[in-house]
């Protein structure tokens, strides 16, 4: 189909676009557009996106940046005012939206995380916790093979993917990777380098496949990291703001790290924001000199706008306490349709609150079940360390009707799946 775009005479087909794709950005990610018939998204608004020829379909995928829709009002609103009046600033002189962003994001945090970096991207959350101990003498990182911390150099070393880092190597230097959920492991390499050793984590592992820790696992890293004079960094780019049914994977298990890293929905859906939000202790070297770690847009008004309306809408709405419930019927109903249509190709379905992990016996079922999934009008996302894992990032504004276009989908999806009749998509 052909759009015209606003204010230009230029027309987009989807096969000009492919044809840009290939000549200027990415020759990959259009031969995998192609495998999902080329459509090309052209609006979105709450749970639905709609391409450009009419077709709409459910987004419980977008990597769990939408735990509030697309476009929700409220940030909306909080990002238009801004933009008519002061969007981006010198970041020499005071300025408000920054500061407000801050005191909002901070009352949200678990307790005694009273300090802010803003970012734009995940990776660059990671970095400046990564910096953070460092400069704090934690010369050493230990992070959990299955976990996903980004692709920027210090965040790619601390993800043990051997298909990221092989083309980039050498790496960080003094990274080492545990079996998540092995506290025993992690006792010897913090009792190995007492008050040198950095443990980054994810509360689940969202990337890794949904793999949730055994009970009482992360309790128990808090504990040994502050018995062996470490310093941890939670991230929880993904798993956080709201995704699992509290503010925070931190909340669940009632920990306090010294970094926690959020980023993902901390833009509301609608702009690109990250943060890394430390105790006092560990935010000192920042505090100590302003400039050993600064970026342009870091804390610029209009994304801190979108901070601002994010919290608010997630507040007001209240999206936490919905993500949870409707987890609690998600979940059940996912792992009923999976068990019944699919038990010879099933291996898991588990999850907590909105974030949910579908485990196929390959990863090859689990890209058909992708685009079959796509064919019946639901977006999905595949996990990047856990290939074998269809992902589930539903957001928490969905309604009664919403949830069953969902679950309808998955059922159709899976019943394709077993008859081998799964197709590429086409136009419906």
């Amino acid at each position: 189909m052909t759009v015209v775009s606003e204010n230009r005479s230029v027309t987009d087909t989807e096969e000009e676009i492919l044809r840009l794709y290939r000549a200027h950005l990415s020759k990959g990610r259009a031969t995998l557009a192609e495998l999902f018939g080329s459509h090309m998204e052209v609006e979105s608004s709450g749970a639905w996106l709609t391409t450009s020829d009419g077709e709409r379909f459910l987004n419980a995928g977008g990597y769990g940046v939408f735990i509030m829709g697309a476009r929700h009002p409220t940030v909306v609103e909080a990002v238009e005012r801004q933009l008519r009046t002061h969007p981006t600033a010198t970041r020499i002189l005071l300025e408000p939206t920054v500061a407000r962003a801050a005191e909002a994001l901070v009352s949200v945090t678990p307790p005694g995380l009273d300090r802010v970096h803003f970012a734009l991207s995940g990776a660059e959350a990671v970095e400046t916790g990564l910096k953070l101990a460092r400069a704090g003498g934690h010369k050493r990182t230990v992070s959990m093979s299955g976990g996903y911390h980004g692709k920027t150099l210090g965040a790619l070393s601390a993800t043990a993917k051997e298909v990221y880092q092989k083309p980039f190597r050498p790496l960080v230097p003094d990274f080492t990777h545990l079996p998540f959920g092995d506290a025993d492991a992690l006792r010897q390499e913090l009792a190995a380098h007492p008050g040198e050793v950095c443990v980054i984590i994810e509360p689940v592992q969202g990337e890794g496949g949904v793999i949730l820790p055994p009970k009482g696992y992360l309790r128990r890293v808090e504990e040994l990291v502050r018995e062996y004079d470490g310093f941890l960094i939670l991230d929880e780019v993904q798993s956080g703001f709201g995704r699992l049914g509290e503010w925070w994977g931190a909340d669940i298990d009632g920990i306090v790290p010294d970094v926690l890293l959020a980023g993902k929905a901390l833009g509301g859906g609608v702009l690109p924001v990250s943060a890394a939000v430390a105790t006092r202790e560990a935010f000192r070297p920042f505090d100590k000199d302003p400039y050993v770690h600064t970026a342009t847009f870091s804390g610029q008004p209009l994304l801190m706008a979108a901070v601002q309306g994010a919290i608010q809408a997630m507040s007001e709405g209240r999206l936490v306490t919905r993500a949870l419930e409707l987890g609690g019927r998600l979940l059940p109903r996912i792992t009923e349709i999976a068990r019944r249509n699919i038990p010879d190709l099933l291996v898991e379905v588990r999850g907590r609150g909105l974030l949910i992990g579908v485990e196929l016996i390959e990863a090859g079922l689990a890209g058909e079940l992708l685009i079959e999934l796509f064919n019946h009008g639901v977006v999905a996302n595949h996990s990047m360390n856990g290939s074998s894992v269809v992902r589930f990032t539903p957001p928490a504004i969905l309604t009664d009707r919403d949830v069953d276009h969902l679950l309808d989908s998955f059922d159709k999806a899976t019943r394709a799946l077993i008859s081998g009749s799964a197709t590429l998509p086409g136009r419906r």
